[in-house]
């Protein structure tokens, strides 16, 4: 059975018309595991007292007296992720990966895709890998909806946001598995989609 890209690369060599209705199949249906679908926090266990709460399918947190997480219950080893985000100019947040203590996160205890327009040192702000790989291209996430695609393999690891590469190749092997944390620090931070797929 052809797969899509197959069938369309055939439709152009024999000049033929090929209609897609609807996403591809493998963006619904290819081993995507749905983390936060904007209407259950059930794959999540939080952290502090950030105030999540869902509005209107967005996963929402502007209030906390510490940072806080919200942790998934399940380890992944090697997977992409995807997940589309919200932050305030002033917000502080980010995408941990591979994190090995499910009761205390940060980038000592997994990888830490950074959200954070301000902060001080740039070159490990938003689209970086803290502390592991400095962002390529910077790009500022503040006021608009952005989305991250992180892959991770064994040792390597890229990220994509809004379709640009800001870490390309990185390696590093302290942490070979863990969970999936959302992090809330400081400003605005809303997720609307977040979703998993292990390789």
């Amino acid at each position: 059975m052809m797969n899509r890209r197959s069938l369309l690369k055939s439709a152009l060599l024999f000049g033929s018309a090929v209609i897609f209705a609807g996403p591809a199949a493998a963006q619904s249906n290819d081993g995507w595991i749905t983390l936060f679908d904007g209407k259950n926090l059930d794959h999540f266990s939080p952290i502090g007292d950030a105030n999540w709460r869902i509005e209107d399918g967005v996963l929402v947190a502007d209030k906390a007296s510490k940072i806080s997480y919200l942790v998934s219950k399940d380890d992944y080893t090697d997977y992409q992720i995807r997940a589309e985000f919200w932050v305030s100019d002033d917000a502080n947040s980010g995408v941990f990966i591979r994190c090995t203590d499910p009761t205390s996160v940060s980038s000592k205890t997994g990888y830490e895709v950074n959200i954070f327009d301000t902060r001080p040192d740039p070159s490990y702000g938003t689209g970086a890998i803290v502390d592991v790989a400095k962002v390529t291209t910077p790009i500022k996430a503040g006021g608009k909806w952005n989305v991250f695609e992180i892959t991770v393999k064994g040792p390597r690891f890229d990220v994509v946001m809004n379709g640009v590469k800001t870490v390309e190749n990185a390696t590093d092997s302290k942490f070979p598995k863990g969970r999936v944390a959302l992090q809330y620090g400081q400003g605005v931070v809303k997720f609307r989609k977040v979703e998993i797929k292990p390789m």
